[in-house]
């Protein structure tokens, strides 16, 4: 992991005073409302349907066990709202219609930008919130606004065994480059950046206003694939290829052109088209020819001045070298005799090996895996982990991954240092924290926004659907045999669970003040190297809410009656989708629909 500098730490802590002294004079009367908005969104706390939300910046989503337990610390001692207030809000979710959890506290929520939120802190408590934070080097900084948002990457960044590059490096360099970037604090609107550095896209680059590819050329030297204007939202699209290849040490004076371009053209006249798709989509060759002539500019008249040193990069690269992990001498007869070892355990106990198969990626080291912790059961929204989770969590990385995790983009925990001999220990500590869920990739890991429980521009709720389809959906033998299957929920079209890209998707709707749902088939994240990334197409008009799990059933069932099989192995279902068409699957979510219920929107 990256470590601190004394500058950065001071940083970080000169932040957190500075927000404790802006909530006093706030408190004191002295900041209006209107003036502390800015303040406070420019470190992450927003105030939502029912009480305050804290964004925490996890740059790149690798975070340390430290970390985990000061998170930890922080839902149990801080994510606890008024009595009243929780029971009023209660009150509330209980009259409207359809399916309705119990809202929940002390809890953190791992997000889709890998970063962590709570959603009960007492604004009153924020200063001692920013203070514990700052103590293991986090922070909320730039989580919110029109600003640069936090660089996202592949979860098994460093470890993956189709990695081109390590991309960590790079998305380091960047963070501390979009850091407060005063040219860039008021952009038109948020800006996300996405890097990747292997074959298979798990950073899904193709959906973010900048996406940036590892590769290298035939000289073997490492440059970028840049992509631009991609996003979700109310119009989504995909990026569009701006550089082929761009010198790995160009990055930070390409990235000024585009943004500086796009700060200068953007349009700040209206919310909803504010986003750099829509400025790249209305001006096509003309914004890529002004942002080359920008970044000639910026080498030519600037010397380049964000031009990436070797020292540099040497010094940020040297902070991700592998772990110390005391591995035997004679690491391949050790590895070797550690593999077979396992496969003996799981052949014995079914449960080991079925978890295996789902959570257990290779790695680059042949003596280790990379393991996912899933964070989807019954009983929890996805990506919810309690306190006493969050402090399990801390423990078995240290334990069992040198400190180091990754928050994913699916909402869940990798461990990505874990030794071949220790794979069983960890399953079964994990399996008794109810975190070996063998569920990673399937139907059931879903993605999930907080929606109407907790968010206020949700115009429906995402949890209950995931509720009901989690527990639909238990039997491991069904769901193994469904496959892999990327299943997204959005409460409303901001698609902050990220539904245009999931295999299913379902988008939450108003209609005359009751909850809807559309779905949509056949989207893509960019991690199906059989096919290309795109946006789900809806199926039809919107289901109630009851409807909606036998809609995805009459779904579910249709691709196991038109799937192809080779040997043993069934047709992926978004491979079944796309050679099939999406007439058969339409006219069975149509079917599901019940008699009573008008489902027009």
């Amino acid at each position: 992991m990256y470590q601190y500098t004394e500058f950065d730490k001071q940083f970080v802590r000169a932040r957190a005073a500075q927000h404790r002294d802006q909530l006093e004079r706030y408190q004191a009367g002295q900041l209006s409302g209107d003036e502390f908005k800015p303040l406070r969104l420019q470190n992450g706390w927003y105030v939502q349907r029912y009480a305050p939300m804290l964004r925490v910046a996890v740059p790149y989503g690798e975070i340390s066990a430290p970390q985990l337990k000061v998170l930890a610390q922080i839902a149990r001692e801080y994510d606890t709202p008024d009595a009243a207030l929780l029971a009023e809000a209660q009150a509330t979710q209980d009259k409207i219609a359809g399916l309705a959890p119990k809202l929940t506290t002390n809890y953190g929520h791992f997000t889709t930008r890998q970063n962590v939120q709570f959603n009960w802190i007492p604004l009153s408590k924020s200063a001692e919130v920013m203070d514990l934070l700052a103590s293991v080097n986090m922070h909320g900084i730039q989580t919110s606004g029109n600003c640069i948002r936090n660089t996202t990457t592949d979860e098994l960044a460093g470890v993956a065994v189709d990695e081109v590059v390590d991309p960590r490096p790079y998305a380091e360099l960047i963070r501390q480059w979009s850091t407060l970037h005063p040219e860039f604090a008021f952009l038109p609107r948020k800006f996300k950046i996405a890097i990747t550095g292997a074959q298979e896209d798990r950073a899904a680059i193709g959906w973010h206003d900048v996406g940036l590819q590892m590769v290298k050329n035939a000289a073997g030297e490492v440059g970028f694939k840049v992509l631009v204007g991609g996003g979700m939202g109310r119009t989504p699209v995909v990026g569009t290829q701006i550089r082929e290849f761009l010198p790995w040490n160009q990055i930070m004076n390409y990235l000024e052109a585009v943004i500086r371009v796009y700060n200068r053209w953007g349009r700040r006249d209206n919310l909803y088209k504010a986003r750099i798709k829509i400025l790249v989509k209305a001006e096509g060759q003309r914004y890529f020819d002004e942002v080359e002539a920008e970044y000639q500019d910026i080498l030519v008249k600037d010397g380049g001045l964000h031009t990436i040193p070797q020292a540099e990069f040497d010094r940020v690269a040297a902070c991700f070298a592998a772990p110390a992990l005391n591995l035997p001498s004679d690491q391949g007869e050790w590895a070797a005799k550690a593999e077979a070892d396992v496969s003996i355990e799981a052949a014995k106990t079914p449960a080991f090996s079925r978890w295996l198969a789902q959570n257990v990626k290779p790695h680059q080291n042949p003596a280790l895996r990379a393991v996912s912790l899933s964070f989807k059961r019954v009983g929890q929204a996805p990506g919810d982990a309690t306190a006493d989770q969050l402090d399990a969590a801390a423990a078995l990385v240290a334990k069992y991954s040198a400190g180091e995790a990754r928050v994913t983009h699916t909402q869940n925990l990798v461990l990505p240092w874990v030794r071949l001999d220790q794979l069983h220990a960890l399953w079964l500590e994990a399996k008794a924290l109810g975190l070996a869920q063998p569920n990673i990739g399937l139907l059931t890991d879903m993605i999930a926004c907080p929606g109407g429980d907790y968010c206020a521009l949700a115009n429906a709720r995402s949890l209950p659907l995931a509720a009901a389809i989690t527990e639909r959906y238990q039997d491991l033998d069904e769901l193994n045999d469904l496959g892999h299957i990327d299943f997204h929920i959005s409460g409303c079209i901001n698609s902050c669970g990220h539904h245009h890209s999931g295999h299913i998707g379902i988008l939450g709707v108003d209609k005359d003040g009751k909850e809807w749902y559309q779905v949509t088939l056949g989207g893509s994240d960019g991690k199906d190297l059989s096919g290309p990334t795109v946006a789900g197409k809806v199926v039809g008009p919107s289901f109630s809410s009851f409807e909606v799990p036998d809609v995805i059933e009459a779904i579910l069932d249709t691709y196991k009656a038109l799937r192809t099989s080779q040997g043993h192995k069934a047709e992926a279902f978004i491979d079944t989708l796309r050679r099939v068409g999406q007439d058969p699957f339409k006219a069975a979510a149509n079917a599901a629909r019940h008699p009573a219920e008008e489902t027009t929107v």
